[in-house]
C-alpha cells in the first residue's frame, strides 16, 4: 500500500511542440497542454482518473517509483487520494463491504459509497473508516506548483 498518492510524470515534447505527460506507474494513459504549466495542470486530472479506474478495476495501485528531475512529482486531488487510501486499507484488511458497514454502523450502500471514487465523501467519515481499518490520514502542506 503507498503511503504517498504523489506520482512522478515524464513530460516530454512532441512534434508539434505540446507538452505531453505520462505516468510510468501506471502504464497507460497520457494528457498534454501547449505549455508546460498547463500540461502539469491536466496531469493532476490525469492521475485522479488514473488512481479511480484502477480503484473501480479492483486492481492494486502501484507503488510510486522515485522523483528526479526529469519526473516531476503530480499530486492528486486530496478526494481521491483520501479515497485511495480508504480502498487499499479495505483491501488490505480483506473484509468484505458489509462487515466495514457493521464496524462501521452504517449502511452497506454507505460504504459503496464511500469506496466509488466518483461520490464525493466527507474526509471525516473517510478518516473514521481508515481509523476502523488501523490506518490514518496525514495532511501535508507545500507550496503549490
Amino acid at each position: 500500500m503507498p503511503d504517498t498518492y504523489t506520482y512522478p510524470a515524464e513530460v516530454e515534447r512532441d512534434d508539434d511542440g505540446r507538452y505531453v505527460v505520462v505516468f510510468p506507474d501506471f502504464g497507460w494513459g497520457a494528457t498534454d497542454g501547449a505549455t508546460l504549466d498547463e500540461a502539469l495542470a491536466e496531469a493532476s486530472d490525469l492521475l485522479r482518473e488514473l488512481i479511480a479506474a484502477t480503484m473501480r478495476e479492483g486492481k492494486d495501485l502501484p507503488q510510486p517509483s522515485r522523483p528526479s528531475k526529469r519526473r516531476p512529482l503530480i499530486v492528486p486531488p486530496v478526494q481521491i487520494a483520501l479515497k485511495a487510501a480508504l480502498y487499499e486499507a479495505w483491501q488490505q484488511a480483506g473484509i468484505s463491504r458489509r462487515r466495514l458497514a457493521r464496524n462501521l454502523d452504517v449502511a452497506e450502500s454507505e460504504v459503496r459509497r464511500m469506496l466509488d471514487p466518483g461520490h464525493a465523501t466527507k474526509a471525516g467519515a473517510i478518516d473514521r473508516a481508515l481509523r476502523r481499518l488501523g490506518k490514518q490520514a496525514a495532511v501535508t502542506v507545500g507550496k503549490a506548483a
